[in-house]
């Protein structure tokens, strides 16, 4: 992807940096230092963010490695300031890849809030999620509650995140694939006109 560095690769698949994620990265650090009026504050804000797209990697890679799985090989990783998107050879050519290769990265973000909730039950507890909060707060309640966000987010069936493809597949698996596809794009212009 054009405007984009190498950060490096993990597993043989290229991870890129889009140079509007320095944008985000700034923003962050601001609306921080603002918010608490402190370097610190700022510093918490950033590697939050960091970690954040960190989660957002082994999403990707949960995709990428499901696919290499079928024999589908994975050109790069992009992280952009929306998320994350990894770039398949192609998509699966039958809806049952296609259903696994979809669930890989939310079921991802799932094994991430379970293991932070088991750490957190064992050690300081898991703060509410009615006090989650971006600017402050305990770093690894938020992490775990943005797992859980971006579990479910990813699963609403709006095409092409990753509940979108999962329906494509489930449709597909009865329907003629143009056919499933065209349905999985209705309802997600649905769900985005909602």
């Amino acid at each position: 992807m054009k405007w984009s560095w190498k950060l490096g690769e993990i597993a043989g698949i290229g991870i890129y940096l889009h140079v509007t994620f320095l944008l985000l990265l700034g923003w962050v650090a601001v609306s921080h230092y603002l918010a608490g009026q402190s370097i610190a504050m700022m510093i918490n804000g950033v590697v939050f963010l960091l970690a954040l797209f960190g989660i957002v990697v082994l999403h990707e890679l949960g995709h990428a490695l499901t696919a290499r799985r079928f024999g589908i090989p994975t050109r790069d990783i992009t992280l952009l300031p929306i998320g994350g998107v990894a770039r398949l050879e192609r998509m699966p050519d039958d809806p049952k890849q296609e259903l696994w290769v979809a669930l890989a990265g939310p079921a991802v973000n799932v094994v991430l809030a379970t293991v932070l909730f088991i750490v957190l039950r064992l050690t300081s507890g898991v703060a509410p999620l009615s006090q989650f909060n971006v600017v402050g707060g305990e770093f690894l309640s938020k992490l775990m509650w943005v797992n859980v966000s971006l579990a479910l987010f990813n699963m609403l069936p709006a095409f092409p995140m990753d509940g979108g493809r999962v329906l494509r597949a489930l449709l597909a698996m009865r329907l003629d694939y143009v056919r499933a596809t065209q349905i999985a794009a209705n309802i997600g212009q649905g769900m985005a006109f909602l």
